[in-house]
């Protein structure tokens, strides 16, 4: 029985120098993709648009022979094998659909048809259009064949709308596809888009799988908009003279970049343009299913992640095309706002678009959370931790999510030069050397002040010394504004840059990095509920406490915040056991390090060995002040400090003139009178100074000095190797105990340290500075101000009743009865 939709296609066909036979879709397959090629269309991709032209955009302006263009476009790809016979004839059924609503018969759409031939300068018997056109209207006269009438009522029979594109709820993502190309059938293959491999080589420097799963993952996440997004924010905040200082200093092809920003700045156009990442993203998936480098899944939940996050952003198909052009115009350099209409008219207009569904609604749920497992799986590697965090300071850090890429030999190098001149670092000192760089003790130190500052519990300006500048006070006082937020992201995200430069450097055990980064994850996970929580910390924390020298980053870290692909909402946010980087010092631990004070800078964690590189010079300090060969004499004069110390020696040799001044005044003169060797000219400087109760020395205990030294040389030891953790925890506690017993507080010890720093300091001529400087330290120990010069102010001091707040989440040092848990 002859099909009538098939036998009037055939027909129609023989205008198209066809001849005639039943099946339109009987070519050969080699003959047919030989045929499409002569008509430009050289793959499934520009059979699509070819469709999508053939009935024009709503309205009258339907090209008769566009229409008849399209009948032919479609037997052909039904005859290649690019769409099955079904969506052949569905699409073969809705141009017989418009051909016959707009011509009242065969002589009216023959006429048509003349007059388009005639319009486009076509010249009767040029290649026997017109003897075709004569043949069939013969045979419609006839009755012969199948007529005008009978097509009318056999589409009258099948009025359901037939399906022109794929029509699972899975596969509608690709209709966002449709902005390259339109996908007319799945699964995708070779035949969809030619040329394609040596497209990505040229275009994206994508030539594996690997390079692909990376680009896509960048995408997804930074894509160019973060830069753009970035520059336009800076912009949007400057006035037009600095705007155009910013303009002229563009070199290249970035001018044409930098003259469509400030177009749109002046036009007070959105600044917005990540479907210019999405979209690509979509199209990259969507070549990776064609190359067969993703399968079906991979492809389709890559995609589903790119349609997720514009459905986030975008509330229809309008306003997603026109983000796109804005994105693709600051690529280009060239504004094609003006372009917009004409660019995407046949997608939003036509009334066979791909895009005829609404955009919200158009991806089931379940297509959009097996797309979020599979997306989340690919970060699923700790290693991503450190990325997302080191991608702030160095976003192209972002491209290399997915599978790990193989460095540059020059990249390498660039990584160890930074841990050798930045870190001091090396590579013979092991993965173990990171946890330096692993710091609770300061996280600690800036939540109290946080919490202190919050409750307005910070302690005084005015210190015996002075008091510090207005600067550091403001700095100080400001962290209440971060009270809420716990301060480890602000020493975690440096420590993962370190890490991130060792990996890169190749020097390390990737096994114990890997340790690491997984170590990473687990704490920040215990500190930080989910990604918005540590980013909005981090905004707070880098506000108020900046890089030294370094532009803050609050605008990159708010940019994470804000933007839905950013990495850090799609790591593994469930966290393993917690287990940190480095260790984590008690309390009472970190408080009796910190009796150390000025006299070397903060230990924000417990001391470890360190290479003998660094030992070298550890143990030429040792010998140099202290003239200590080895542990056994460490620790014989650690218990001498401890047990008896330069107090000892005050309290015997010069106390007592402090009692007798005629005694003392003549012991003065007495060594005056005549030369006095090293020993004896060290002995008359400090008689001069008990004379002179210089820095009080007469009037304070003088212990601190020894418990200080004491503490200085037992981290020392530690990091020698010449103290075992036992015996450094030990002298750590007797110290503490010490410190309890001669001190009520930290204003006590700090006298008692510069009385004794003055008293036994050696004459040179750079003692005033010392002391100055020393005293200028003492003021910032005891104010908190600026707030990382060291830890008394956040510390309650050995042995006396707690007076700080607590703070509101649980980043405490282990031994914090105030904290909330």
């Amino acid at each position: 029985m002859v099909d009538p939709l098939n036998a009037w296609w055939a027909q129609q066909l023989v205008l198209c120098d066809w001849v005639f036979t039943p099946d339109p879709l009987s070519v050969e397959a080699e003959m047919a993709v030989e045929r499409l090629a002569v008509l430009g269309v050289t793959d499934r991709g520009e059979l699509g648009w070819c469709l999508l032209e053939a009935l024009g955009t709503s309205g009258n302006s339907v090209d008769p022979a566009r229409l008849l263009a399209g009948l032919e476009a479609i037997a052909l790809g039904g005859a290649a094998g690019w769409l099955s016979e079904v969506r052949a004839r569905a699409w073969a059924q809705r141009l017989a659909e418009e051909i016959s609503a707009r011509h009242a018969s065969l002589d009216a759409w023959l006429s048509a048809l003349l007059r388009a031939r005639s319009d486009e300068g076509w010249v009767r018997g040029d290649d026997g259009f017109f003897e075709a056109c004569e043949a069939l209207s013969a045979l419609e006269h006839d009755g012969e064949g199948v007529t005008w009438e009978m097509l009318q009522e056999w589409l009258a029979s099948h009025d359901t709308p037939p399906a022109l594109w794929p029509t699972p709820s899975e596969d509608q993502v690709w209709r966002l596809r449709a902005a390259f190309s339109p996908v007319v059938e799945l699964p995708a293959g070779p035949h969809d888009w030619q040329g394609l491999a040596g497209w990505l080589e040229e275009a994206w420097q994508i030539s594996c799988r690997e390079d692909l799963v990376r680009s896509l993952l960048w995408l997804a996440s930074q894509g160019d908009r973060q830069a753009w997004d970035l520059e336009a924010g800076r912009l949007l905040e400057a006035d037009g003279e600095v705007r155009r200082q910013w303009w002229e200093a563009l070199v290249g092809d970035e001018r044409g970049f930098g003259r469509v920003l400030l177009d749109f700045l002046d036009q007070g156009e959105p600044l917005e343009w990540a479907a210019w990442d999405w979209l690509r993203l979509i199209d990259l998936a969507w070549a990776g299913a064609c190359l067969g480098w993703l399968d079906v899944q991979e492809a389709r939940d890559f995609a589903t992640h790119g349609a997720d996050l514009a459905l986030r952003r975008y509330s229809d198909w309008p306003a997603m095309a026109r983000a796109y052009q804005r994105g693709r115009s600051l690529f280009e350099g060239r504004n094609l706002l003006p372009a917009l209409q004409a660019d995407w008219a046949l997608l939003l207009h036509s009334p066979v678009s791909p895009w005829r569904p609404a955009l919200q609604g158009l991806i089931p749920e379940t297509a959009l959370d097996a797309s979020r497992i599979a997306l989340r799986a690919w970060r699923g590697d700790p290693r991503h931790w450190t990325l997302a965090l080191a991608a702030v300071r160095e976003p192209e850090f972002a491209a290399r999510q997915g599978l790990v890429p193989e460095l540059a030999r020059a990249r390498r190098e660039e990584a160890r030069r930074y841990l050798v001149e930045t870190l001091d670092l090396h590579a013979d000192e092991g993965v173990e050397a990171l946890s330096r760089y692993w710091l609770p003790a300061q996280a600690h130190h800036l939540n109290q002040l946080a919490a202190d500052a919050a409750h307005g519990a910070l302690p005084p300006a005015a210190t015996p010394f002075g008091s510090p500048p207005a600067e550091a006070l403001a700095s100080r006082d400001a962290l209440k504004q971060a009270s809420r937020h716990a301060a480890t992201i602000h020493m975690a995200e440096k420590f993962a840059f370190h890490l991130q430069m060792a990996m890169d450097s190749g020097d390390f055990d990737p096994t114990r990095l890997a340790r690491l980064a997984e170590d990473l994850q687990g704490s920040l996970c215990r500190f930080y509920a989910n990604a918005r929580r540590l980013l909005q910390a981090w905004a707070h924390w880098e506000s108020l406490l900046p890089e030294p020298d370094q532009p803050p980053m609050v605008a990159e870290i708010r940019w994470h915040l804000e933007d839905p692909g950013s990495l850090f909402y799609w790591l593994d946010w469930r966290g393993g056991a917690w287990r940190e980087p480095g260790p984590r010092p008690t309390l009472a631990d970190f408080t009796a390090m910190a009796l150390v004070g000025p006299l070397n800078s903060p230990a924000w964690s417990l001391p470890q060995p360190e290479s003998e590189r660094e030992c070298a010079a550890i143990r030429d300090w040792v010998d140099g002040h202290y003239a200590l060969h080895g542990a056994a004499e460490l620790a014989e004069f650690l218990e001498y400090l401890i047990e008896v110390g330069d107090r000892q020696e005050y309290q015997i040799t010069y106390a007592p003139y402090t009692l007798n001044p005629g005694r003392l005044a003549s012991e003065i003169a007495t060594l005056e009178s005549g030369a006095c060797n090293e020993e004896e000219g060290a002995h008359l400087l400090r008689l001069q100074r008990v004379r002179d109760n210089e820095d009080g020395c007469n009037e304070v205990d003088l212990a601190a000095w020894d418990i200080a030294q004491a503490v200085d040389l037992a981290i020392a030891g530690r990091q020698l190797g010449w103290l075992d953790e036992a015996v450094f925890l030990e002298l750590l506690g007797r110290a503490h105990a010490l410190a309890g017993e001669h001190y009520a507080g930290w204003e006590a010890y700090a006298r008692g340290l510069h009385a004794g720093f003055s008293f036994f300091m050696g004459e040179t001529p750079e003692r005033e500075s010392f002391l100055a400087g020393f005293r200028q330290a003492l003021v910032a120990w005891l104010a908190g101000a600026p707030p990382l010069a060291g830890a008394w102010a956040s510390l309650d001091f050995p042995g006396s009743r707690p007076r700080h707040w607590a703070p509101l989440h649980i980043d405490t040092l282990p031994g914090d009865s105030r904290s909330l848990h």
